[in-house]
């Protein structure tokens, strides 16, 4: 072998040289490219590193995370931005950060809804005489937000750059602690403008006394659980406390579940009730052996005189528990469940034998009424509008006229309406199927829409130039009155503190005989619908 080896490649000079330069050729870049590349990141996308088993960063170029329900909308959105790019130098950019890697169907199917409504409200900003023209990109940080300190390390850095020109977050589907940081950096360090659109745990709101802001620059569109429950209560016209009972899951670091608990213990007339109900699941989207648990205190809660259950839970645990509370028999008992907004896609994680269940597949009826808050329902209006027009009737004897009917109702119907217009149309392009039913595209849509007025409005006192991230933040307050934004989900009226005011909750129930989410009616957190001029009054903030 030694003596091949030797007359191969050194034997003769000509051998010699021979060898010499092609080890040359290979070693020399090896050398090179190696050192850097050892240690270096996987790229998933421009903008986009494999970190943990899932690509975190952030993109605009149409990329879907790997997602295959966003495919469409995500190319929709990067064929925007493309296209924006090529008429204008000077853009703003807003960024939506949540998880864009979820593992359940039911969680990417939600994931579909917010990103379609983030881009619809994109696509009809670009398309009014406004400048500047919204550029949107997709912030990816993980799984429950795991590694959202690298992507607002990416943001800070856009917040900065001339060409990105980042003006404001949005997305935060989940109020769980690293949402809770990623807000508080935002806001407190790198002072980019936020609005959340779907967290609802009080713990990430501003309060409305006047005090020093805990996040400055925060805005919210959607009612806190605090305020969730407020309306609930005013809907339901005032339960006693022997009537209800909560049952709270206590997992460390969901804050949503934490002030859904809270918000649901709000002192209630009467004799006490029965004891809240404790569980602890292993995760947000892990049922574990929670489904034991909900067997033994639904015969606790059959004992006693409760009929209307108050769940501070997220909607995997409120399936099951649902389901085991129907499986009980308690002497004809019918119970009503309520939860907050965190449920408004409970319907999507039901198979048809979970349908049958909570109909009453023995014949004997449905004994369960899943009812929660929701942030909006594309039906809201026409039924809100309806039962105004019976309440006047009974009240005058004549049926009112059209031009006195609320714009606290008429002007959402009208926004909603547009929407569907667009929708129907597909003037956007294609974006995937559109489900209105879960609130999720409504609600972004809306929150989308609001920074798109924040911006315009600063921009029009800024002399055409792209608006600094504080002068958009200053114009949250001035969002009411004549600069109401006129959402799908509502009128959105600002306080001094971010919050939307007296911000309405469409009350729906599961509907098991067609399988839909049906709408109730409206609940009003201050228990009256908002001003007239939707101006929002002295002492809120």
């Amino acid at each position: 072998m030694l003596n091949w080896l030797y007359n191969t490649f050194w034997a003769t000079l000509i051998r010699k040289v021979c060898t010499v330069l092609v080890v040359l050729a290979v070693v020399v870049p090896l050398a090179l490219i190696l050192p850097g590349r050892i240690g270096a990141p996987e790229y998933c996308a421009e903008g986009v590193e494999r970190s943990a088993g899932e690509c975190v960063g952030v993109s605009g170029s149409g990329y879907d995370f790997g997602t295959g329900e966003i495919r469409e909308v995500a190319r929709a959105i990067g064929a925007e931005n493309k296209r924006i790019s090529e008429q204008e130098r000077d853009l703003v950019t807003i960024a939506m950060m949540l998880p864009l890697q979820p593992k359940s169907a039911a969680e990417r199917k939600q994931l579909r809804s917010e990103l379609q409504g983030a881009y619809l409200a994109q696509w009809r900003a670009n398309r009014t005489e406004n400048k500047p023209l919204l550029r949107l990109v997709l912030a990816n940080p993980g799984a429950d937000y795991a590694q959202q300190e690298k992507v607002v390390d990416r943001l800070a850095a856009m917040a900065d750059s001339r060409r990105d020109n980042l003006r404001a977050v949005t997305g935060f589907n989940l109020s769980l602690g690293n949402t809770k940081a990623a807000i508080d950096r935002l806001t407190n360090e790198l002072h980019i403008p936020v609005l959340a659109s779907r967290v609802s745990a009080d713990e990430i709101a501003n309060a409305d006394n006047g005090s020093r802001l805990k996040y400055p620059g925060l805005a919210r569109i959607i009612p806190t659980n605090r305020q969730q429950a407020a309306a609930l209560a005013d809907f339901h016209g005032g339960l006693r406390d022997a009537e209800t009972v909560l049952v709270k899951d206590m997992r460390p670091n969901d804050i949503y579940d934490e002030s859904l608990a809270k918000a649901f213990s709000r002192p209630e007339p009467g004799p006490p009730g029965p004891k809240d109900q404790p569980f602890t699941s292993p995760g947000i989207n892990d049922p574990g052996d929670t489904g034991n648990d909900f067997t033994t205190i639904a015969h606790n809660i059959c004992e006693s005189d409760a009929k209307v259950v108050y769940f501070a839970g997220r909607p995997v645990h409120l399936r099951l528990f649902a389901l085991k509370l129907a499986e009980v028999p308690c002497h004809g008992k019918k119970y009503t469940v309520v939860s907050g907004s965190g449920a408004a896609t409970l319907d999507r994680y039901l198979s048809p034998a979970d349908w049958e269940k909570l109909r009453g597949d023995d014949g004997g009826g449905s004994t369960i009424t899943v009812q929660y808050a929701a942030p909006g329902h594309p039906y809201a209006w026409n039924a809100a509008l309806r039962t105004w027009e019976k309440e006047q009737r009974a009240r005058t004897g004549s049926t009112p006229a059209v031009k006195d009917r609320p714009a606290y109702l008429t002007e959402p119907q009208d926004e909603l309406r547009e929407l569907c217009r667009l929708i129907d149309r597909q003037a956007a392009g294609d974006i995937g199927d559109v489900d209105l039913e879960d609130s999720r595209t409504m609600l972004v849509h809306d929150g989308v829409r609001a920074i798109a007025a924040a911006v315009f409005l600063a921009n029009s006192q800024a002399a055409g130039t792209v608006p600094t991230r504080t002068r958009v933040a200053a114009q949250w307050p001035r969002l009411e009155a004549r600069y109401r934004v006129k959402g799908t989900s509502g009128w959105i009226c600002l306080t001094n503190g971010g919050n939307a005011y007296d911000k309405p909750v469409a009350v729906v129930r599961l509907d098991p005989a067609t399988r839909r989410v049906a709408f109730v009616g409206l609940g009003w957190p201050e228990k009256k619908p908002q001003p007239a001029d939707c101006v929002v009054p002295s002492g809120t903030g």
